[in-house]
């Protein structure tokens, strides 16, 4: 017989607790009216009953985040799972999520929101809606729910669990039924807080971002074509809990860019900068054979929002990527660095669970969600114990240069002054192969000898220029500088510089050597020299054939778009000849090769996940 809870059976479903209380639950009038003496606190005020409210030691129950998180990020979503160890299992539960030190009187009391994922499994309690409790009671060993991180300064957060086993109850204060997570504090130079603020930053800011893919061929092919932008917080490229357009689709689904591109560029001002990589085959390669993808865009006060996804390929539609990363501070100032490690997320337009599986719309589509490691059991992500997903990739947004005046209240420091450094415009390596120079001098002395902004400068001599139709860059170069003890860094430290880029081979053909340097950004305040090394070598060879009649080229260039769009068709690439023998006589040297490619078969439209995009 279905009997429908009373208020004494909600109460009695409560969600505070960790031990066990053998104790039948009295009938009770159906017509008695939950109390109303505080929105609905009679929940967390509930008392075992019998055996004089007895609390016992009772771990066949637990209440799990998934990946065990001590912080949430507010606005984050989490997936909530209550399940019973073998043999044990339950007929009802309920599930709430405190604030900590409240009571639960009043709504605000309550922080976050549960989202429900098996409407057959959960719903949200009658009585008080901030509570997620069964649908139907029957015997279950395991449920699951969403939820979603309050925003933030809500402080530390308490979700809470109770079991109904028949008629035995387990209450829990703390323990295996209850889990505390406590907001994650924001480091000076992260982003702001969600939900998005207006930006009171000035200037405009100039960053690279540069895509990692950690994975490698075992788990899947390759990374499509990434796109993204920097845009304003009136548009939104994806979400989680939102629905994904045709544009995302078609990225999650096909690996292509196009229509996502297309949808960027027709919301005008709204979008700052369209942000674009190539594909990657295969997903992963060491850095030294291929370096890891970047790409540079602008932000400002209107758009200071960066959003990207990529394919995982192939894949049912699994992508990763960053929505709405906001690079302006609390401090009116720029972000430094973002380092964000990434889990895969589901488009919900397709309902494979594998990398290949076969197409499977998802009628009705889905809303984008995390992917998780109890999806399905023949997913490449599984873990019956619940574990986090290893990340699949990072991105690290790094500020390169900032624009105009700034009104950052917090002053600069040594890392946002060479952040400016006057390299904005400047490619990653812009020496020709054919301009040979001395190493750099030492840096002179900076120009200022107080905390203000000032310059220094080095120079090098150019010791031959091969081709006389190729100009040489500068020979003298300027960053800017500080005096002595301006630094928030411990001054006792020696604070060096990044690697400067290799210098060009010494040799024009054959085997010679190459160099980068890096500087002392601090001298420690102790009188003591850096004792870091401040120059590299390492060999290297432009051509190992440097008879008369050989000629220097240069790499090949990226393969050209297959011909055909279905079946067999040829593609292209491309290298330049950057020096002629030196004999006169015509280089040998292949500079155009072509190779067929395929495309899926010219028949009726079916979308591919190893699309080459």
């Amino acid at each position: 017989k279905k009997i429908s809870p009373t208020p004494l059976h909600q109460a009695a479903v409560l969600l505070l607790l960790t031990g066990c209380v053998c104790a039948s639950v009295p009938e009770e009038p159906a017509d008695r009216a939950a109390p109303s003496d505080g929105y609905c606190s009679w929940i967390t005020r509930a008392q075992p009953h019998g055996a004089g409210g007895r609390r016992e030691g009772f771990s066949e129950f637990r209440l799990r985040v998934e990946g065990d998180p001590e912080h949430y990020q507010p606005g984050s979503t989490y997936r909530v799972s209550l399940y019973a160890t073998n043999p044990a299992y339950f007929r009802g539960f309920t599930l709430i999520a405190l604030k900590e030190g409240h009571n639960g009187d009043q709504e605000e009391d309550y922080a976050g929101n549960f989202q429900i994922i098996d409407e057959e499994d959960a719903q949200f309690m009658t009585n008080c809606p901030p509570a997620v409790t069964e649908s139907t009671p029957r015997r279950r060993t395991r449920i699951q729910v969403f939820w979603i991180a309050p925003a933030s300064g809500s402080g530390c957060v308490l979700l809470k669990a109770s079991i109904v086993q028949r008629k035995i109850i387990s209450f829990q204060d703390e323990g295996s039924l209850t889990k505390r997570m406590c907001e994650k504090e924001p480091l000076y130079g992260e982003t702001t807080d969600k939900p998005l603020l207006d930006c009171c930053a000035c200037g405009t800011a100039k960053y690279r971002v540069t895509f990692y893919g950690n994975w490698s061929e075992k788990l899947a092919n390759h990374w499509s074509a990434l796109i993204g932008a920097s845009h304003s917080k009136n548009y939104i490229l994806w979400e989680f809990g939102g629905y994904a357009s045709e544009g995302v689709k078609q990225v999650a689904e096909l690996g292509s860019p196009i229509k996502m591109e297309e949808e960027i560029r027709q919301k005008g001002d709204e979008v700052l900068t369209v942000i674009k990589m190539k594909a990657q085959w295969p997903a992963w390669q060491p850095l030294n054979v291929r370096a890891a993808p970047s790409a540079e865009f602008s932000v400002d006060r209107t758009r200071h929002l960066m959003s990207f996804l990529t394919m995982l390929g192939p894949s049912p539609d699994w992508n990763v990527g960053l929505s709405s990363e906001d690079l302006c501070t609390r401090e009116c100032g720029w972000v430094q660095k973002v380092v964000q490690d990434l889990i895969p997320w589901d488009a919900g337009t397709d309902s494979g669970v594998t990398y290949e599986s076969p197409n499977k719309r998802t009628t009705p589509q889905e809303k984008i969600r995390p992917l998780t490691s109890l999806d399905h059991p023949q997913s490449p992500f599984y873990d019956p114990e619940g574990g986090a997903i290893t990340p699949v990739a990072r991105l690290a947004v790094e500020r390169i240069a900032r624009k105009g005046e700034q009104c950052n209240i917090v002053p600069d420091n040594v890392d946002d002054i060479v952040a400016d450094i006057a390299q904005e415009e400047k490619e990653e390596d812009d020496t020709p192969e054919t301009c040979i120079y001395s190493n750099w001098s030492p840096w002179s002395a900076c120009s200022s000898s107080t905390c203000e902004k000032g310059k220094r400068m080095r120079q090098r001599m150019l010791k031959a220029q091969l081709d006389l139709s190729v100009p040489c860059p500068h020979t003298q170069d300027f960053e800017p500088c500080m005096g002595p003890g301006c630094s928030d860094e411990d001054a006792s430290t020696c604070m060096m510089s990044e690697w400067i880029t290799w210098s060009p081979c010494s040799m024009s053909c054959g085997a010679g050597v190459r160099s980068r340097e890096r500087y002392v950004k601090q001298f420690p305040d102790d009188g003591f020299a850096c004792t870091h090394p401040t120059e590299e070598t390492e060999p290297c060879t432009v051509n190992e054939d440097c008879s008369p009649s050989s000629c220097l080229v240069t790499e090949w260039g990226e393969w050209d778009v297959c011909s055909a769009t279905c079946g067999l068709g040829m593609k292209r690439r491309e290298r330049m000849v950057k020096m002629p023998p030196s004999d006169g006589s015509i280089c040998g040297a292949e500079v155009v090769e072509v190779e067929k490619c395929m495309m899926p078969e010219c028949r009726e439209y079916k979308h591919s996940h190893a699309c080459p995009y």
